[in-house]
């Protein structure tokens, strides 16, 4: 079926059949038909016309690290845009593609005494996925330094976004609704000392370490926090830390997060999400919503 595919894009850039296990921080997913990984915007936008022509399947991905992939796997074309990563510092702006790591973005920014950036560090996310998402920790997020974004339609069209266009809320874009694709953002930083930026980057990728799960694989927080409530110490209080389901477990450091301890499934950590959600609502009458992203075939 994807042989034309082939004859479009080089050998490098696809792969068949490729564990989506090995693509996100989850450490878990089955199989993606295809997995195409494009080199260019070229590369990216010849993908987008022939799954859009062939009517194909598709979906973009960057880190992985906000994301539950179905054991299944995913059925049509997964695009990871990882390599679509350059960075550029000018003045007091930052323009970065979407496939660049967000920490390394804040790092980068840091090294050019820039300011603005530092609750970035840590975040194992891309550069799109924290625009889409609006990422944000340590009481700063992406809404507070975007100036305009640029993206690309399945069309081929392309778009620059304006800040005050992103319709921006808690972990909420307007790319959650439409279907552009961000490919990259440009940032507004101001200047600032440098060992001040720095200290206040280490003592946030301290305090992560401290309170987050980072020794196990996970895809961060799962809940969105609901208005008034802390998820948790809600989960805590029910005496959910340490219960697991397959190899799918709350952590014991911090309820907020679902670990995998070795050979969880897809299935083990819904089946976990449906537990809490249910212990929360039945004890505190709150419906969790789930702040990861679900893909893939059931």
């Amino acid at each position: 079926m994807y042989k034309d595919l082939s004859k479009l894009l080089p050998a490098a850039s696809l792969s068949f059949q490729e564990p989506m296990s090995n693509h996100t921080t989850f450490k878990i997913g089955g199989p993606a038909d295809v997995l195409v990984t494009p080199k260019s915007i070229y590369e990216l936008k010849t993908t987008l016309e022939y799954c859009l022509s062939r009517q194909v399947p598709w979906m973009v991905l960057g880190a992985g690290s906000n994301l539950l992939v179905r054991d299944k796997g995913i059925r049509g074309v997964v695009i990871k845009i990882s390599q679509l990563n350059c960075i550029q510092i000018r003045g007091e702006q930052v323009y970065a593609e979407a496939g660049a790591h967000l920490s390394q973005v804040a790092r980068c920014a840091a090294s050019f005494h820039l300011t603005g950036l530092e609750f970035a560090e840590g975040i194992p996310g891309s550069m799109g996925g924290a625009v889409v998402m609006n990422a944000g920790a340590y009481d700063g997020e992406m809404g507070d330094v975007l100036l305009e974004v640029d993206t690309i339609k399945p069309s081929g069209e392309r778009k620059t976004f304006q800040r005050s266009e992103l319709n921006l809320g808690y972990r909420h874009s307007i790319f959650q609704h439409n279907d552009h694709i961000v490919i990259a953002a440009r940032l507004g930083l101001r200047t600032g000392e440098e060992q001040e930026i720095t200290a206040k980057m280490e003592k946030y990728s301290q305090s992560r370490w401290e309170k987050q799960p980072l020794e196990y694989p996970s895809a961060g927080s799962i809940f969105r926090r609901p208005p008034g409530h802390f998820v948790g110490p809600m989960i805590e209080e029910l005496g959910l830390k340490g219960f697991s389901i397959g190899g799918a477990q709350v952590s014991v450091k911090h309820a907020g997060f679902i670990v995998n301890t070795g050979g969880a499934t897809a299935e083990d950590v819904l089946q976990l999400i449906a537990a809490i959600q249910e212990k929360v609502a039945d004890h505190y009458g709150i419906s969790l919503q789930t702040e990861i992203r679900i893909v893939g075939e059931p």
